[in-house]
């Protein structure tokens, strides 16, 4: 396993954030400047949000390539930012989904994050999410497999975790898998290790991600920031033993969405969350020698 980060910690410096949450930071950032920043900050890898990248041309390609070879830093290409599927509602989406899976081929990404929807689509019926999800994601297949790219569905707010498992064993392939965020289900009321012991099998991508409880009404968003990943809800060192367990070899993305105020900003939460998991990967490459 590699340590990284998603772009999406710095959303808000590509111009997007939560209204009622989060300000403008006055700033603007370049997906150039982020990978400076990510090699900066001694990450190994990035997940890269495709809703703030300029468009997929040539030239654009060509360039990304060579500054993540300059960087030494792997990558996972991420589409589907917010909605994607929208939970099964867009069916013009998936022309958009397979432009992408070329888009990561071109770049020599093997695994793409999609999104099949998000918390404000998610229906009140599984059955009919289900029902609509599915044959849209059959869709998909082939292109994944002639691209090369494996598509990692995230646990999005949209789906439970026996949902998610669901969804992998139906459409059982091997070009759709699981991008664990390892926080967004207790958003939902599960418990983030029982939620990590179910999807750590089918994982090819994560969002490392710790919450803490604030304030509001805990079915809202905004009642569970994120914090450094020491420092809230989630038992990160228990996922991460999962992983392990599961031969998980892929990145552990850093991902921070609404940040605690009380945290500083993101420079600093993603600094000390990379911190956290160098000392667990190190803890756990010690334990493992110290017992052969």
């Amino acid at each position: 396993m590699k340590i990284g980060i998603d772009s999406y910690c710095y959303h808000r410096f590509f111009g997007d954030w939560y209204p009622d949450l989060q300000t403008d930071p006055g700033r603007r950032m370049t997906v150039w400047d982020f990978l400076a920043q990510a090699g900066a900050l001694g990450a190994e890898g990035v997940s890269l949000e495709s809703c703030y990248m300029p468009e997929a041309t040539d030239a654009f390609v060509e360039r990304l390539r060579a500054t993540l070879a300059e960087y030494r830093l792997d990558a996972v290409w991420a589409w589907g930012h917010p909605s994607g599927l929208g939970s099964g509602t867009k069916p013009e989406a998936v022309a958009d989904l397979i432009r992408h899976l070329d888009i990561a081929r071109r770049l020599g990404i093997g695994v793409m994050r999609i999104c099949g929807g998000g918390r404000r689509t998610r229906p009140a019926s599984w059955p009919e999410h289900k029902a609509k999800l599915v044959p849209l994601l059959r869709q998909v297949l082939e292109p994944a497999e002639r691209n090369g790219v494996v598509m990692a569905i995230e646990n999005h707010l949209d789906m439970t975790a026996d949902e998610t498992v669901e969804l992998i064993e139906t459409i059982a392939s091997p070009w759709l898998r699981v991008c664990l965020d390892t926080g967004n289900n207790l958003r939902l009321f599960e418990d983030p290790v029982m939620v990590a012991e179910k999807l750590a099998p089918y994982a090819r991508a994560t969002h490392m991600k710790s919450l803490i409880s604030w304030r509001g009404d805990p079915k809202t968003f905004q009642f569970w920031p994120s914090v450094p990943l020491d420092a809230g809800a989630v038992d990160i060192a228990a996922v991460v033993r999962l992983l392990r367990a599961a031969n998980y070899d892929g990145l552990l993305a850093v991902e921070v969405d609404y940040l605690h105020p009380h945290y500083g900003d993101e420079d600093a939460a993603i600094a000390r969350s990379l911190d956290y998991l160098r000392g667990l990967l190190a803890s756990a490459d010690h334990e493992r020698h110290a017992a052969t």
